[in-house]
């Protein structure tokens, strides 16, 4: 789904340019108030300050498991957009800087994704699908039974609708501004059926990962937040609810502990799985080339940077070339998301200090 330069025409690109940046300075306010909890909910303001060193983990894991194309049909593979998976573990508004962090790292640093097309990327890959998935996450929840599992249905679900809805955006995107004659009604049936088979695999890997961490720490997950799953005992062939604990219940597994995991986990699939990944062109590449509205792309302004398509300059060996490539993007993405989620966390701090009115 990354953009080329040269898809969209410039007037265009700079529209999307104008939402991405709304969109993010929006969302630098929401993820402070996501980090920090609310004014008058106390365990939400503990979760929001226990959830945001994570922000930066999920950027870098995303990233990763970018890296890891799996096969879909006919010669074309998929893999993760990420909206739903981070607006389901550190909130909406958090969800979209992360995305865009791992969006700039690519197009910056490995020369995927155009640079021009740097604001029509963020508003299909990071707003629109982290919009689209919460909205569905949120809406099962309300219907759902309020258990862990119903959090990763809703996931799955989320995901699922989260990939033709970018296929979708892209297709009306391209309908407004795209460089070449295609019908748009070519692009819309080609983008949105193979979409729809790169969404199962979306699905998977968001439900197995929200999964994983609520089975050890719901309490750092957003989106199940407030969620109460009481222990039944049964009772003369009866389930009743048991007496709920006086004390909390301690965490199976620290945070420091989930985060080296996750930064191990990510640099693992990164460094050394991504090798195995399908070398099939991804949906929107497929689509582009055999429905020719790749015919006026250009050449990546960063297509001489030493890590141009996930490969170190000068290292001959494609496995250790590449290897070394996902493992210095993992550490780069972990680096900068890290530096903007801990700036939002300082910043709400500050602001919430005490002013000093001594004189």
């Amino acid at each position: 789904m990354h953009v080329p330069d040269g898809f969209i025409d410039a007037p265009t690109s700079a529209v999307t340019g104008v939402v991405a940046a709304a969109a993010l300075a929006v969302s630098l306010r929401g993820a402070r108030r996501e980090q920090g909890g609310t004014s008058h909910a106390s365990e939400a303001e503990r979760g929001g300050e226990r959830t945001a060193p994570l922000a930066g983990l999920v950027a870098a894991f995303i990233f990763a498991v970018q890296m890891l194309n799996f096969p879909v049909a006919a010669g074309t593979s998929g893999h993760l957009l990420g909206g739903a998976l981070a607006a389901i573990l550190v909130g909406p508004y958090t969800a979209v800087l992360c995305v865009s962090v791992v969006l700039l790292m690519q197009g910056v640093l490995f020369a995927d994704g155009g640079l021009t097309a740097l604001g029509v990327n963020i508003t299909d890959m990071a707003i629109v699908t982290t919009v689209v998935s919460y909205a569905v996450f949120r809406g099962l929840l309300a219907v759902l039974p309020r258990k862990r599992r119903s959090v990763t249905v809703a996931s799955f679900v989320a995901a699922l609708v989260s990939v033709p809805a970018a296929a979708v955006a892209f297709t009306l995107i391209y309908a407004i501004g795209g460089t070449t004659d295609v019908s748009p009604g070519k692009v819309a049936t080609a983008m949105i059926g193979v979409h729809v088979l790169i969404g199962v695999g979306e699905a998977a890997i968001t439900a197995l990962t929200v999964g994983a961490v609520i089975a050890v720490r719901p309490d750092l997950v957003y989106g199940a937040r407030g969620l109460r799953q009481r222990l039944q005992l049964r009772v003369n062939g009866a389930l009743v609810d048991a007496p709920a604990p006086t004390a909390p219940v301690a965490a199976r597994t620290s945070r420091r502990t989930l985060w080296v995991t996750g930064l191990v986990t990510s640099l693992v699939l990164a460094g050394f799985v991504s090798f195995y990944a399908s070398a099939n062109p991804d949906g929107l590449e497929k689509v582009a080339h055999d429905k020719g509205i790749d015919k006026k792309a250009k050449e990546h302004a960063a297509a001489d940077s030493p890590l141009a398509d996930y490969g170190v300059r000068d290292i001959s060996d494609a496995r250790l070339s590449g290897g070394l490539a996902g493992v210095i993007g993992v550490g780069v993405t972990v680096v900068a998301g890290s530096a903007v989620f801990w700036a939002l966390r300082r910043r709400r701090s500050d602001d919430v200090s005490p002013v000093n009115t001594g004189v």
